[in-house]
């Protein structure tokens, strides 16, 4: 099929609907259920600008005779990361950077494991072929341009005991038994957002902690969402059904997070990609590289979403006259920064790119890394400042049926602003709220200082990995240079 068009998904999605709960009930239909039916068909858009003349080229890229999505590129060049990047950048500018877990995000990861498929060649398990699964079904998934979610921690029960200790050893994702037809898994994983996805993929969470180099949580497999016995019980919808120009984001794009429940799921011989092997499992993100390939999309979506941010702020600033001001100045040139700041470590993750062991040109990890520390910390910033500037008029915003009701000639006359009709303002502070504050905005906060991870673990991580030793012989050098003679 190659590259599918927005009402291609939507018929898959309606024709095998994954096993969802919201509210209590199954999602019958998610192409009608008021809780995803706007965010699925804000994905069918998305698909379609893939179709778009104006992006085709971009979106897109053929061969074999057929046109698959830019995100299943293997990249062999750095020109081919390039238009990867920009791909990326032109999905995100879509919603404005808020889908965090837009369908080219998992296109990556299945991407590099799929051309890293020798990896799972190794370990426990190399008589089924393992890595023969991964590269065929990274194969399936570009040949279907299927979109995918992902579950990666254990639920958050006692941390400080190991997933065996709890009072269930099945509380958290784990191997109950292997059978002819395949192997049954049992427990629960979080965090799955965007649970409306055509699969799931399960990676072995990133750090698995058990006595012994062999455990049943080691694991790597990919399912359709509409498995019997897989089920995702989602958290209460941000969507609220509500105007798109009272709630311009949520009302579109409440991609819903899921906790993901496995009740004796069979997972096919060919559907598993890793079982058992813990040091192996510990290291598939980074041995196959897929951890850079997504970081490198996310870095790209970022640069999306802080362009959203610059643009709403300086919008709010146009609109109401307050360019003038030291105060704001300084507050705005806080988002260029960071607009610039991320722009670089995309630029030098490309320029300092290297064909892995694997033949795929792969971005440097030293500006990525940067990024999945730096941008965690800068984001509830970026929030800051948009409150800031709008102030009170962030919270005074009467809605359209207000402007329409029966005092909409007072709130057009005393809520205009210097540069704005009542309207234009109106519109533009609701989505600086639906940004910042509101219900959708708060998890955005929230979202973005955990995506990659505990922020302590992140910057631990980062300083295992990046190779500090050519500083310290540098000032070693530095202090070893023998005294300067000086002439009497």
């Amino acid at each position: 099929m190659g590259a599918r068009t927005g009402q291609q998904f939507l018929d898959r999605l309606r024709q095998n609907p994954p096993n969802l709960y919201v509210d209590g009930a199954r999602v019958e239909d998610p192409t009608t259920h008021p809780a995803t039916r706007n965010v699925a068909h804000s994905l069918a858009g998305l698909y379609d600008l893939q179709h778009d003349p104006r992006y085709r080229d971009l979106l897109t890229f053929e061969e074999g005779g057929e046109r698959h999505a830019t995100a299943f590129l293997v990249p062999r060049t750095k020109d081919d990361l390039r238009k990867i990047g920009a791909a990326h950048r032109v999905r995100a500018d879509y919603s404005l950077g808020t889908l965090g877990r837009a369908p080219d995000y998992m296109n990556a990861n299945v991407m590099a494991a799929g051309m890293a498929s020798a990896y799972f060649d190794q370990g426990e398990g190399q008589e089924r072929h393992f890595g023969e699964h991964m590269r065929r079904y990274f194969e399936y998934v570009r040949a279907n341009d299927l979109c995918l979610t992902h579950a990666l921690t254990n639920p958050q029960v006692n941390r400080s005991k190991q997933a065996s200790e709890l009072p269930d050893p099945y509380i958290a994702l784990g191997i109950v038994e292997e059978t002819a037809a395949g192997v049954i898994v049992r427990g629960a994983r979080m965090l799955a957002t965007l649970p409306i996805a055509d699969e799931i993929l399960i990676f072995p969470s990133t750090v698995i902690k058990e006595n012994g180099d062999r455990s049943r949580y080691a694991v790597g497999f990919g399912l359709p969402t509409d498995t019997p016995g897989l089920s995702f019980q989602c958290r209460e919808p941000f969507d609220l059904g509500r105007d798109t120009e009272d709630h311009p984001l949520s009302s579109r794009f409440d991609e819903q997070d899921a906790f993901v429940i496995f009740d004796d799921v069979l997972i096919p011989w060919e559907r598993v990609f890793l079982m058992y092997d813990m040091t192996l499992a510990n290291q598939a993100y980074a041995k196959t590289d897929a951890v850079l390939h997504m970081a490198y999309q996310v870095v790209n979506q970022k640069i999306s979403k802080t362009g959203a941010f610059l643009g709403v702020a300086q919008g709010i600033v146009d609109t109401v006259g307050s360019g003038q001001f030291q105060h704001v100045q300084g507050k705005v040139s806080e988002i260029i920064i960071t607009l610039e700041i991320m722009k670089a470590l995309e630029v030098a993750a490309v320029d300092g790119a290297q064909l892995n062991a694997y033949g795929v040109m792969t971005p440097a990890r030293g500006p990525l890394d940067a990024a999945r520390n730096y941008y965690p910390a800068i984001y509830p910033r970026l929030n800051e400042i948009i409150q800031l500037l709008g102030a009170s008029g962030i919270i005074m915003m009467p809605s359209r049926a207000d402007r329409e009701g029966p005092l909409g000639h007072f709130i057009e006359k005393h809520l205009q602003a210097t540069n704005a009709t009542a309207e234009e303002r109106l519109k533009l502070f609701r989505l600086a709220w639906d940004l910042t504050l509101s219900s959708f905005g708060a998890r955005q906060n929230l979202y973005e200082k955990h995506f990659f991870g505990d922020p302590i673990r992140m910057s631990s991580a980062l300083y295992e990995v990046y190779d500090k030793q050519p500083y310290v012989q540098r000032i070693r050098q530095f202090l070893d240079q023998p005294k300067p003679v000086v002439a009497d």
